[in-house]
């Protein structure tokens, strides 16, 4: 099936479904400011503008990640189009080739042949899940979505073919159930995750890479123990508030690379798509556990009355 029939189908499902749930149009239609992108360039650098330019109003010189539901020769087939909220419901796809072949062989990267973020329109519920595979490549997972509402499927993968480039492709999944719009929370520097105190340190910048440093502790003592977690002391995922334009990032140095140490500092490089506001997702691993530090920062951009603290917290989760 072609991408744009898969999209049209996708669609009329939702809408049958989902159509009194909370209004449909917050759950298929992504809120982009942006042009549509044409290509994911890296799986570490998402799209640049030059600094002080218009960025998210529209003049991105390279594509962000997670906006297409097809790219490079490879679409994301979501075959759960929705869930109900607090049920726990199986989510599965099948990545397809342009064939509409389901590809089976991918390139493991940070310890899994694929990543799947799960997060919500308005970026108060993040989930990092690592679905497994069948022997006919379809992919499935176990979900529970706390609240109703749109939410975005994001599959980061590498296929196993020679000189493959590693892609996010991005696909929308509604949640039924009353729903409750919730608003982006303010900009922060410090979080608070299961007694563990976060601090960011840095600036995203529109076009410039720029170094982001997080600092884990706990009870006032800084955690020098880190333990690796798909092979690394910790894991970033941005996402830009509107259109959910992915930014996967990872830190500097590794485990056993003989000059990083496992905490309490993370270094991250990242360069921001555009000017805008992000959500940022750390995900870190201590004593066994997995936890997720939630920011929000700004990025060429000031501040808005709009966007102040509203959501609950605790909405993170892991799959492994």
């Amino acid at each position: 099936m072609h991408a744009g029939l898969r999209i049209t189908a996708f669609a009329a499902a939702l809408a049958a479904t989902f159509g009194t749930a909370y209004g449909v149009g917050k759950g298929v239609d992504p809120v982009v400011d942006d042009p549509a992108p044409a290509r994911h360039e890296s799986h570490s650098e998402a799209s640049a503008a030059p600094e002080g330019g218009d960025g998210h109003g529209g003049h991105e010189t390279k594509p962000a990640g997670g906006l297409q539901i097809s790219e490079g020769g490879y679409t994301l087939d979501l075959r759960t189009p929705g869930v109900t909220a607090g049920k726990r419901s199986d989510l599965s796809f099948v990545i397809r080739d342009d064939d509409g072949r389901a590809v089976t062989a991918y390139r493991r990267e940070h310890d899994k042949e694929l990543h799947l973020i799960v997060a919500s329109r308005d970026l108060g519920t993040y989930r990092h899940l690592h679905p497994t595979r069948a022997a006919d490549g379809t992919w499935s997972i176990p979900v529970e979505l706390p609240r109703a509402g749109g939410y975005r499927v994001f599959a980061d993968f590498t296929p196993a073919k020679k000189d493959a480039e590693n892609l996010t492709l991005g696909a929308d999944l509604a949640a039924a159930g009353p729903y409750e719009p919730q608003q982006l929370p303010a900009p922060n520097t410090t979080a608070e995750v299961h007694g563990y105190e976060v601090r960011l340190d840095g600036v995203l910048r529109p076009g410039k890479e720029r170094e982001l440093k997080l600092e884990v502790s706990r009870g006032g003592r800084p955690v020098t123990d880190l333990q690796p977690y798909l092979g690394a002391y910790g894991h970033l995922v941005a996402l830009r508030s509107g259109d959910l334009a992915y930014l996967h990032v990872h830190p500097n140095g590794e485990p056993g690379d003989g000059r990083t140490k496992p905490g309490p500092e993370i270094s991250f490089t990242a360069t921001a798509p555009s000017s805008g506001t992000y959500r940022l997702f750390l995900d870190f691993k201590h004593e066994g556990e997995v936890h997720t530090a939630e920011f929000t920062v700004r990025a060429g951009v000031t501040a808005t009355a709009s966007e102040t603290p509203g959501h609950e917290d605790g909405t993170a989760e892991h799959g492994h």
